[in-house]
């Protein structure tokens, strides 16, 4: 099923990311997904996605960042000689596989072993948008308060 998401792009302003991230979402549900992948959840703040990369070495494979979007690529370097198969099961056909990341998503590191290659993901929200708590006072308190920043300032 496929969303028309024409009308919301007409009333809604700066909602255009989220209307782009429903589309593509949509698109990416249909098509194969090669190469297998994991995202686990290691803790609150740490993820990790897992891809299953049989056959690729380290220097045919590539991550890159940019504008909140991952993107791993993998191209295989041409044979100098044909393999003639009895049987292929083992896909090394070149990729390229896109995530998004959310606000405050940063990669910290890859790594390449068994076939496996894993990538580190860290979110570290900046202290000013961290919840804080507010110490509630009398209200002589809070108007004292108020008096003494606004002279300060």
């Amino acid at each position: 099923m496929r969303y028309d998401l024409t009308p919301f792009y007409r009333t809604a302003i700066g909602f255009d990311r989220l209307a782009k991230l429903l589309n593509e979402s949509q698109r990416s549900e249909n098509e194969i997904s090669y190469p297998p992948y994991n995202i686990e959840l290691v803790d609150e703040n740490a993820y990790k996605i897992v891809m299953a990369v049989a056959g690729f070495q380290q220097d045919e494979l590539e991550i890159e960042t940019e504008h909140q979007a991952l993107r791993v690529t993998g191209r295989k370097a041409k044979k100098e000689q044909e393999t003639t198969f009895l049987h292929r099961g083992i896909a090394t056909r070149d990729f390229e596989h896109k995530f998004q990341l959310a606000d405050h998503v940063k990669v910290t590191g890859a790594n390449l072993e068994n076939g496996l290659l894993t990538i580190a993901l860290l979110r570290e929200v900046p202290e000013a948008l961290k919840p804080r708590k507010i110490q509630i006072g009398s209200s002589a308190e809070a108007s004292t308060t108020l008096i003494e920043q606004k002279a300060a300032a």
